[in-house]
């Protein structure tokens, strides 16, 4: 498997012409290949996955359901240029970073303070592209998703990307990103990233997945899936869901997944849970165990039967239910004359401690240099139930 000092070493002076960003402007002339398909199918034909170049992203998984019969269990385009040109953004299951989720008010400083100030010493501002201007989500207006990664490595079975991040929006340094997504026997996804950094700078990647286990066939929401979160502690945040600093005891609430239930299972108690006036869950719940052989998280359908265990290296998991989504169905769920709207999937981005570059009292430490690189990690195990 190569390695990234193997590709600094031959392939990086190669991709140098072809590394950089592409902008919405320059996209009636870009070429084709961001949007080029690779195909991945495990031997014995339990996963079939599918990716394109442009954010790394993972534009179809067919999984078999009790019945043998594959389903497409996320959700996404049928023109995947739209992952570019769509202006409503939804994130349809790319590499996210280098700052996955939100950062306050898009800035921080190296060493981390509580209250950076704006003109301070070491105090780096990234554009901000939520909440009306109050914090940057997903890496910012360019983020890792929508920029071009590079095929430097491919099997039948496998994939590696490439993407060099060069101070883009405004992080310090430059990033050396390699993510790789294998399929295996047994009904097994698998995705990794490897980073390295030429100098101190934050990273925390996601892999923003939406899953709808039913694939549109016999239900149209998520509300009914089961859910299980080894966590007893949610991020509180304000009403720009940015972190606040203390932790939430899931204890009685309906955060509390630690016993399985369906997600829709107390909904009348998750109003404004995920923002004003918005109902179900986007929220970081920090796992309690940190075990990378037991999953973190169960998902699955009682209608399909598909299950889905995940297992990570990552610390927390960002839930959210898609309450802000309005996007055409692909056609093998039902579109395009059929909408993804609000809690049609469930989106679980696998990360760190969301904000913890402006969180000190958690002493988390995000910042990655020489010598000390960044590596996610999580695998995805389709099973039924019956």
């Amino acid at each position: 498997m190569l390695t990234v000092k193997t590709i600094i070493g031959f392939v990086l002076p190669a991709l140098a012409m072809v590394q950089a960003c592409l902008c919405a402007e320059a996209i009636p002339h870009a070429p084709d290949w961001p949007f080029d398909l690779t195909t991945l199918t495990a031997p014995d034909g339990s996963v079939t996955a599918k990716f394109v170049s442009f954010g790394a992203t993972m534009t179809e998984l067919w999984v078999k359901d009790r019945d043998g019969k594959a389903r497409d269990v996320i959700l996404g385009y049928d023109d995947n240029t739209e992952l570019l040109t769509d202006p409503a953004h939804p994130v349809f299951n790319p590499i996210v970073g280098r700052y996955a989720n939100r950062i306050k008010n898009g800035t921080f400083s190296i060493p981390i303070t509580k209250f950076p100030q704006p003109d301070g010493p070491n105090v780096f501002h990234i554009p901000t592209n939520d909440h009306d201007g109050q914090d940057t989500l997903h890496g910012g207006i360019y983020g890792w998703d929508r920029r071009n990664w590079t095929i430097v490595e491919k099997t039948k079975t496998s994939v590696t990307y490439l993407h060099i991040d060069d101070a883009d929006e405004g992080f310090p340094g430059t990033v050396t990103a390699l993510a790789t997504h294998s399929v295996e026997n047994g009904g097994i996804l698998r995705t990794t990233v490897h980073a390295t950094a030429t100098e101190k700078t934050p990273i925390m990647l996601t892999q923003h997945v939406y899953w709808n286990l039913d694939a549109f066939q016999g239900s149209e929401d998520i509300l009914g899936h089961k859910l299980h979160v080894d966590a007893s502690r949610v991020v509180a945040v304000d009403s720009d869901a940015v972190p606040t600093g203390p932790f939430i005891d899931v204890e009685g609430t309906a955060f509390d997944f630690r016993t399985t239930q369906a997600i829709g299972e107390r909904w009348n108690d998750t109003f404004d849970l995920c923002g004003p006036g918005c109902q179900g869950y986007d929220n970081c719940w920090i796992y309690d165990n940190s075990e990378e052989t037991k999953p973190g998280l169960t998902l699955w359908s009682d209608v399909s039967g598909i299950r889905l265990d995940v297992t990570t290296n990552n610390p927390a998991v960002q839930v959210y239910t898609a309450f802000w989504l309005d996007t055409p169905r692909k056609k093998v769920h039902g579109g395009p004359s059929l909408n993804y709207t609000k809690w049609t999937a469930v989106a679980i981005e696998h990360e760190g401690y969301i904000d913890a570059i402006n969180t000190p009292e958690w002493h988390v430490d995000q910042i990655y240099y020489p010598g000390k690189d960044f590596n996610w990690e999580t695998t995805y195990k389709f099973s039924t139930v019956h």
